[in-house]
């Protein structure tokens, strides 16, 4: 038996897809949505379309820190686990490993690290925890593959936060030509009138 779509659920999942942000109704007929409660004036509607476009800048402004955050991780966990990899084919020679350390910004320690099992993972909130080389190398994996998908995801929201933005302002555009369309409109009456 063929399934069918619903379209209310389809756009129910849309909305649940998208961390949340609501989505922009297009106004197709400004003239039927401008009669509805709570629409009296065209200032109030451009006010409250307004209100909702800043609140898609502010949401637009945090998923694009939180993307930069991720870019920035996701070369650092594999710069990490590319450390790991060349470890764990050195820990089974006797002979140390001399490499360089970053002590602050553009500043490096020579050093020679003996062959090893453990290493130390920082987790953030200055937290650093000991770790078998193999579990260490699981549980970046992990994080690489979180952080990307994440990533993935973001720009999806970003992409979809921008489709937001588009059809707001189209809205803003089409409630204040409407206006001013109604008030030619009542200009041209009020002329005729008088005359």
């Amino acid at each position: 038996m063929a399934a069918t779509i619903d379209p209310s659920n389809a756009s129910q999942a849309t909305k649940k897809k998208h961390l949340g942000i609501p989505e922009a109704v297009f106004l197709e007929d400004v003239d039927f949505f401008m009669k509805q409660p709570g629409n009296e004036t065209a200032d109030t509607v451009l006010r409250r379309l307004d209100e909702q476009y800043q609140k898609y800048k502010y949401m637009e402004l945090n998923l694009s820190q939180k993307k930069l955050r991720l870019k920035n991780q996701i070369p650092q966990i594999t710069q990490t686990l590319e450390i790991l990899r060349h470890m764990q084919k050195k820990k089974k020679t006797t002979e140390p490993m001399e490499t360089h350390f970053l002590l602050a910004d553009s500043v490096y320690c020579k050093a020679s690290v003996p062959p090893t099992d453990k290493v130390c993972l920082w987790l953030g909130a200055n937290v650093m925890l000991e770790y078998d080389i193999d579990e260490a190398q699981a549980l970046l994996e992990k994080n690489l593959s979180t952080a990307s998908r994440n990533l993935e995801t973001l720009e999806d929201d970003l992409d979809f936060l921008r489709d937001q933005f588009t059809t707001t302002e189209v809205n803003m555009a089409r409630v204040y030509n409407w206006d001013v369309k109604r008030r030619s409109k009542e200009n041209l009456l009020k002329s005729a009138e008088k005359s």
